[in-house]
């Protein structure tokens, strides 16, 4: 079974940095190309279920996407230091340029000091901007601007693109090399979270009725057999138990099950073998039954026990956001703003013009979204009210989240 990795990066550079990633066996890349550096928060959140990893072309739009909170999956970037830096000094020999006197942007000063020593030239007269929050395009243009006579080293292409009729500007290519060093990052960092995520979760249940049993093994991605002794079993994997329980710290199930019954004891045994789960479980089972009438335990390995706290269901407001982010591929923060939306106008539906104009989104980016929730239960189209353009009807969403 192959991995899909979602490629983020210019136009100019996703074609190849894709290309480099399927000449992996069993790899290939979703293309996910932007104008400009800043849209790559929003392209990860509307594609995040699509991949099961990010490869980003640069440090830059990796900072934004993981500093706006949207990736939900293992991600790397391809490291513009050593290899390519090199590669960019012989080029502006070749061009006649001086490269003890250069002005580069976003790279780690301390990588770029490793990679002059190393071919032997002196960093005295070399002006760096390295990557910190915050730093944008126009920044680093002002940066280079000051520099006076120095050539310019930039790994951004809105910067390239603002400089290049003014100065000597080269911008940074990812080698092929620095491709391949990401992307064995990337595999790794995504086999160990598949594989995690895939560890076999048992639970053993004990309840007077049944109803409402099968739907919940259902949410959790799993099946619902018949036990010893009028107990059920759940079989599910790691993934969705963790999502279910918020990172194992409370099961809302109990709470509902308890609705129409007065004995909930659930155990749920995590191992890499389906005789090592169940053997867990039963120890987590015997566990809740000390516990009291209504009790939830999950046992790991190396003797370790997590009670699930009981939660009753909660206001729309205080859901577990996290679940709903990776079940529907939106950030928290988005699912908060989209909260805050809904609060303020109550039970009225909002347009999509609406929703972009609050998420601070395109309208396109807006209408993924909601699809999203719409097919995830937590959106319904309420109908379409005309744009006053010849443009589409703006659709109306009445949000359930």
């Amino acid at each position: 079974m192959g991995i899909v990795i979602g490629v983020v990066g210019p136009h100019d550079l996703v074609d190849e940095v894709a290309a480099t990633c399927e000449e992996q066996l069993g790899v290939s890349a979703l293309r996910l190309d932007y104008d400009h550096e800043s849209q790559a928060p929003a392209i990860v959140e509307a594609h995040a279920a699509s991949v099961e990893g990010w490869l980003f072309t640069g440090i830059v739009p990796y900072m934004l996407a993981r500093d706006a909170d949207v990736l939900s999956r293992p991600a790397s970037f391809v490291d513009y230091s050593g290899a390519t830096l090199l590669s960019a000094l012989v080029r502006l020999q070749h061009e006649g340029q001086d490269v003890t006197r250069l002005s580069i942007d976003t790279l780690a000063s301390a990588d770029i000091v490793t990679t002059f020593a190393e071919a032997g030239l002196p960093t005295e007269d070399i002006r760096t901007l390295p990557y910190r929050q915050g730093m944008s395009s126009k920044k680093a243009v002002a940066f280079h601007r000051r520099g006076g006579g120095h050539a310019v080293v930039t790994c951004l292409s809105s910067v390239h693109e603002a400089l290049r009729g003014e100065m000597h500007v080269l911008r940074l290519v990812p080698s092929v090399h620095s491709v391949r060093v990401a992307l064995r990052q990337l595999l790794q960092s995504a086999e160990g979270q598949a594989q995690e995520d895939a560890q076999i979760a048992l639970g053993l249940i004990e309840v007077e009725s049944e109803e409402g049993l099968l739907r919940e093994a259902t949410a959790l991605g799993g099946t619902l057999a018949a036990f010893r002794g009028g107990t059920h079993l759940l079989v599910t994997t790691r993934g969705p138990l963790s999502d279910a329980t918020g990172g194992f710290s409370s099961l809302p199930m109990l709470s509902r099950l308890a609705s129409h019954n007065q004995v909930v004891r659930v155990g749920f045994g995590l191992g890499r073998s389906a005789a090592e789960a169940e053997s867990l479980a039963r120890r987590a089972l015997a566990r809740a039954r000390r516990i009291g009438e209504v009790a939830a335990v999950l046992s790991l390995r190396a003797d370790t026990d997590i009670v699930l706290e009981s939660v009753t269901a909660a206001p729309a407001g205080g859901k577990n956001l996290n679940v709903i982010a990776r079940r529907v591929g939106l950030s928290v923060p988005t699912l908060e703003r989209l909260i805050e939306a809904r609060a303020a106008v109550g039970d009225e539906p909002l347009t999509t013009r609406e929703i972009a104009e609050r998420l601070g989104v395109q309208q396109r980016t807006a209408r993924r979204m909601l699809h999203r929730l719409e097919l995830s239960g937590l959106a319904e189209r309420t109908g379409n009210l005309s744009s006053g353009s010849s443009g589409r009807p703006l659709t109306m969403y009445r949000l359930t989240l």
